[in-house]
């Protein structure tokens, strides 16, 4: 039973909350003082220090990771400056060759054109003369044709038929008119 009297006060009444209660404050103060001055100390002496180290540890690496991302990006903007000079020579010597070649081919062309023209003109002036020796030769007919056309429709029209001499003469009035 001497349970049973620590669990009810006098009167029957439950106890105060043990934190409460006036006789057990001054050692649970005590200890409360005991326990906050021994973890104070270890966090103090241990911990903090620990964490220090920690702390600059990370510190110290990110500056570090920066300080190697600054290197890196350094270097990539050199090879990307590196890989658009090489760009932009390769484009003007691209350029260069297709204006060369361009060039090139439009002299070959120019002369392929040229010996043609003058193939044609050849040819042309060989047309013209065969044209006017034809046209020369025929006028040298027509005369002659004339005449003896004429001949044939004075014939039919009259029944007969004149001299050579008369038609041809004739003829040659008439063309130069």
């Amino acid at each position: 039973m001497a349970t049973s009297a620590q669990t009810t006060a006098p009167g029957g009444a439950k106890p105060p909350f043990p934190p409460f209660n006036k006789e057990y404050f001054a050692s649970q103060a005590f200890w409360f003082v005991i326990a906050f001055v021994a973890l104070y100390l270890i966090i103090a002496k241990l911990a903090i220090p620990q964490i220090g180290g920690t702390i600059a540890a990370r510190g110290k690496r990110v500056a570090d990771d920066i300080a190697e991302a600054n290197a890196l990006k350094g270097q990539s903007d050199a090879a990307l400056a590196t890989y658009e000079k090489a760009l932009a020579d390769a484009r003007a010597r691209a350029q260069a060759l297709a204006n060369e070649t361009r060039d090139k081919l439009h002299a070959e062309a120019e002369k392929v054109r040229k010996v043609l023209e003058g193939n044609l003109n050849i040819k042309l002036a060989d047309a013209e003369k065969t044209i006017a020796a034809t046209k020369t030769s025929a006028m040298a007919n027509i005369g002659a044709v004339a005449a003896d056309t004429a001949i044939a429709i004075v014939e039919r029209l009259i029944g007969t038929a004149p001299s050579a001499q008369t038609a041809q003469s004739a003829v040659a009035e008439v063309l130069k008119r």
